[in-house]
Protein backbone atom coordinates (compact mmCIF):
# COMPACT_ATOMS: atom_id res chain seq x y z
CA UNK A 1 0.00 0.00 0.00
CA UNK A 2 1.30 3.42 -0.94
CA UNK A 3 0.26 6.91 0.21
CA UNK A 4 -1.21 8.87 -2.69
CA UNK A 5 1.59 11.49 -2.77
CA UNK A 6 4.20 8.71 -2.85
CA UNK A 7 2.37 6.84 -5.62
CA UNK A 8 2.31 10.05 -7.67
CA UNK A 9 6.06 10.52 -7.21
CA UNK A 10 6.79 6.95 -8.29
CA UNK A 11 5.16 7.68 -11.64
CA UNK A 12 7.58 10.56 -12.22
CA UNK A 13 10.80 9.54 -10.46
CA UNK A 14 13.19 6.63 -10.82
CA UNK A 15 15.42 7.50 -7.86
CA UNK A 16 15.04 5.99 -4.42
CA UNK A 17 12.28 7.73 -2.46
CA UNK A 18 13.42 8.33 1.11
CA UNK A 19 12.76 11.26 3.42
CA UNK A 20 13.54 12.18 6.99
CA UNK A 21 10.53 13.44 8.92
CA UNK A 22 11.31 15.49 12.01
CA UNK A 23 7.96 14.98 13.71
CA UNK A 24 5.69 11.97 13.28
CA UNK A 25 3.49 9.90 15.58
CA UNK A 26 3.56 6.12 15.20
CA UNK A 27 0.99 3.63 16.51
CA UNK A 28 1.20 -0.14 16.79
CA UNK A 29 -1.88 -2.15 17.74
CA UNK A 30 -2.05 -5.87 18.50
CA UNK A 31 -4.99 -8.17 19.15
CA UNK A 32 -4.05 -9.98 22.36
CA UNK A 33 -3.74 -13.79 22.06
CA UNK A 34 -5.45 -13.65 18.67
CA UNK A 35 -3.30 -16.41 17.16
CA UNK A 36 -4.20 -18.82 19.94
CA UNK A 37 -7.93 -18.23 19.53
CA UNK A 38 -7.69 -18.16 15.73
CA UNK A 39 -6.51 -21.76 15.68
CA UNK A 40 -9.93 -22.85 16.91
CA UNK A 41 -11.90 -20.75 14.40
CA UNK A 42 -13.04 -21.74 10.91
CA UNK A 43 -10.94 -19.96 8.28
CA UNK A 44 -13.87 -17.95 6.92
CA UNK A 45 -14.86 -16.75 10.40
CA UNK A 46 -11.27 -15.77 11.17
CA UNK A 47 -10.85 -13.71 8.02
CA UNK A 48 -14.29 -12.12 8.43
CA UNK A 49 -13.48 -11.07 12.00
CA UNK A 50 -10.10 -9.59 11.08
CA UNK A 51 -11.65 -7.82 8.11
CA UNK A 52 -14.33 -6.28 10.31
CA UNK A 53 -11.77 -5.07 12.84
CA UNK A 54 -9.26 -3.71 10.34
CA UNK A 55 -11.99 -2.05 8.27
CA UNK A 56 -13.03 -0.18 11.41
CA UNK A 57 -9.40 0.81 12.01
CA UNK A 58 -9.06 1.97 8.40
CA UNK A 59 -12.13 4.14 8.85
CA UNK A 60 -10.61 5.70 11.97
CA UNK A 61 -7.34 6.41 10.19
CA UNK A 62 -9.11 7.93 7.21
CA UNK A 63 -11.29 10.16 9.37
CA UNK A 64 -8.20 11.60 11.06
CA UNK A 65 -6.18 11.79 7.81
CA UNK A 66 -3.59 9.33 9.10
CA UNK A 67 -1.55 6.89 7.06
CA UNK A 68 -2.05 3.16 7.41
CA UNK A 69 1.44 1.73 7.04
CA UNK A 70 0.83 -2.03 7.14
CA UNK A 71 -0.79 -5.01 8.78
CA UNK A 72 1.14 -8.11 9.81
CA UNK A 73 -1.10 -10.95 10.90
CA UNK A 74 -3.26 -9.45 13.66
CA UNK A 75 -1.02 -6.38 14.13
CA UNK A 76 -1.81 -2.95 12.68
CA UNK A 77 0.52 0.03 12.18
CA UNK A 78 -0.39 3.60 11.32
CA UNK A 79 1.29 7.00 11.49
CA UNK A 80 0.52 10.70 11.45
CA UNK A 81 2.72 13.39 9.93
CA UNK A 82 3.73 11.26 6.92
CA UNK A 83 4.29 11.33 4.04
CA UNK A 84 3.58 15.05 4.34
CA UNK A 85 4.16 17.14 7.46
CA UNK A 86 1.08 18.27 9.36
CA UNK A 87 0.23 19.79 12.71
CA UNK A 88 -1.82 17.98 15.32
CA UNK A 89 -0.73 14.48 14.34
CA UNK A 90 -0.12 13.44 17.96
CA UNK A 91 -3.68 14.36 18.92
CA UNK A 92 -5.07 12.67 15.80
CA UNK A 93 -3.25 9.43 16.57
CA UNK A 94 -4.36 9.56 20.21
CA UNK A 95 -8.01 10.00 19.19
CA UNK A 96 -7.66 7.14 16.74
CA UNK A 97 -6.19 4.87 19.41
CA UNK A 98 -9.10 5.55 21.74
CA UNK A 99 -11.53 4.89 18.90
CA UNK A 100 -9.80 1.64 17.95
CA UNK A 101 -10.14 0.40 21.51
CA UNK A 102 -13.85 1.24 21.44
CA UNK A 103 -14.26 -0.52 18.10
CA UNK A 104 -12.72 -3.76 19.36
CA UNK A 105 -14.90 -3.71 22.47
CA UNK A 106 -17.99 -3.11 20.32
CA UNK A 107 -17.10 -5.90 17.87
CA UNK A 108 -16.34 -8.30 20.73
CA UNK A 109 -19.80 -7.66 22.17
CA UNK A 110 -21.57 -7.90 18.81
CA UNK A 111 -19.89 -11.15 17.75
CA UNK A 112 -19.74 -12.89 21.12
CA UNK A 113 -15.95 -13.07 20.88
CA UNK A 114 -15.57 -11.77 24.42
CA UNK A 115 -11.86 -12.70 24.53
CA UNK A 116 -11.06 -9.95 22.02
CA UNK A 117 -8.79 -7.29 23.50
CA UNK A 118 -6.46 -4.71 22.01
CA UNK A 119 -3.19 -3.33 23.23
CA UNK A 120 -1.64 -0.23 21.68
CA UNK A 121 1.71 1.53 21.81
CA UNK A 122 2.44 5.06 20.56
CA UNK A 123 5.49 7.31 20.33
CA UNK A 124 6.21 10.60 18.60
CA UNK A 125 9.46 11.96 17.19
CA UNK A 126 11.63 11.77 14.05
CA UNK A 127 11.56 8.90 11.56
CA UNK A 128 12.68 8.00 8.07
CA UNK A 129 10.05 7.12 5.50
CA UNK A 130 10.64 5.53 2.13
CA UNK A 131 9.66 3.06 -0.54
CA UNK A 132 11.23 -0.38 -0.84
CA UNK A 133 10.79 -2.98 -3.55
CA UNK A 134 10.92 -2.95 -7.34
CA UNK A 135 8.06 -5.05 -8.69
CA UNK A 136 5.92 -4.66 -5.57
CA UNK A 137 6.31 -1.35 -3.78
CA UNK A 138 5.89 -0.83 -0.06
CA UNK A 139 6.02 2.39 1.96
CA UNK A 140 7.46 1.99 5.44
CA UNK A 141 8.97 3.89 8.36
CA UNK A 142 12.19 3.30 10.28
CA UNK A 143 13.97 4.75 13.28
CA UNK A 144 13.93 5.02 17.04
CA UNK A 145 10.39 6.42 17.16
CA UNK A 146 9.08 3.38 15.28
CA UNK A 147 11.00 0.94 17.45
CA UNK A 148 9.89 2.65 20.65
CA UNK A 149 6.22 2.65 19.62
CA UNK A 150 6.52 -1.08 18.97
CA UNK A 151 8.08 -1.59 22.40
CA UNK A 152 5.26 0.38 24.04
CA UNK A 153 2.75 -1.98 22.44
CA UNK A 154 4.70 -5.04 23.54
CA UNK A 155 4.73 -3.84 27.16
CA UNK A 156 1.04 -2.86 27.23
CA UNK A 157 -1.53 -4.95 29.04
CA UNK A 158 -4.82 -5.91 27.32
CA UNK A 159 -6.96 -2.82 26.87
CA UNK A 160 -4.11 -0.39 27.52
CA UNK A 161 -2.85 2.44 25.32
CA UNK A 162 0.78 2.68 26.41
CA UNK A 163 2.58 5.89 25.45
CA UNK A 164 5.95 7.55 25.91
CA UNK A 165 6.71 10.66 27.92
CA UNK A 166 7.27 12.68 24.77
CA UNK A 167 3.86 11.75 23.39
CA UNK A 168 2.27 12.61 26.73
CA UNK A 169 3.97 16.01 26.57
CA UNK A 170 2.83 16.56 22.97
CA UNK A 171 -0.80 15.81 23.88
CA UNK A 172 -0.90 18.43 26.63
CA UNK A 173 -4.11 18.96 28.59
CA UNK A 174 -6.48 17.66 25.93
CA UNK A 175 -6.36 14.07 27.12
CA UNK A 176 -6.63 12.11 30.36
CA UNK A 177 -3.20 10.55 30.91
CA UNK A 178 -1.89 8.78 33.98
CA UNK A 179 1.63 7.63 34.82
CA UNK A 180 2.28 3.94 34.44
CA UNK A 181 5.60 4.20 36.24
CA UNK A 182 9.07 3.14 35.25
CA UNK A 183 9.22 0.44 32.61
CA UNK A 184 12.30 -1.50 31.53
CA UNK A 185 12.20 -1.47 27.74
CA UNK A 186 14.38 -3.61 25.47
CA UNK A 187 17.17 -1.59 23.83
CA UNK A 188 15.97 1.53 25.67
CA UNK A 189 16.58 0.82 29.35
CA UNK A 190 14.30 2.20 32.04
CA UNK A 191 11.67 4.67 30.78
CA UNK A 192 8.92 6.68 32.44
CA UNK A 193 5.81 5.71 30.50
CA UNK A 194 2.14 6.63 30.61
CA UNK A 195 -1.34 5.32 29.85
CA UNK A 196 -3.75 7.20 27.62
CA UNK A 197 -7.22 6.91 29.15
CA UNK A 198 -9.60 9.31 27.40
CA UNK A 199 -10.01 12.63 25.64
CA UNK A 200 -11.07 15.70 27.58
CA UNK A 201 -13.99 16.72 25.38
CA UNK A 202 -14.45 19.95 27.28
CA UNK A 203 -10.99 20.98 26.13
CA UNK A 204 -10.96 19.80 22.54
CA UNK A 205 -14.68 19.52 21.90
CA UNK A 206 -14.25 16.39 19.79
CA UNK A 207 -16.38 13.28 20.39
CA UNK A 208 -15.22 11.18 17.47
CA UNK A 209 -13.19 8.71 19.52
CA UNK A 210 -16.18 7.80 21.69
CA UNK A 211 -18.33 6.74 18.74
CA UNK A 212 -17.78 3.07 17.77
CA UNK A 213 -17.77 2.67 14.02
CA UNK A 214 -20.68 0.72 12.62
CA UNK A 215 -19.46 -1.16 9.58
Amino acid sequence: MLPQPIAARLKQETDVIAERHESVSVLFADLVDFTEHAMAMPAEDLVALLDRIFTAFDHRAGTEHLEKIKTIGDAYMLAGGVPEARSGHAQAVARTALGMREDVASIASATGQTWLALRIGIDTGPAVGGVIGRSKFSYDLWGDTVNTASRMQAHALPGQIHITARLAAALGDGFVIRPRGRTTVKSKGVMDTFLLEAERHGVLGDTRASQPWRG
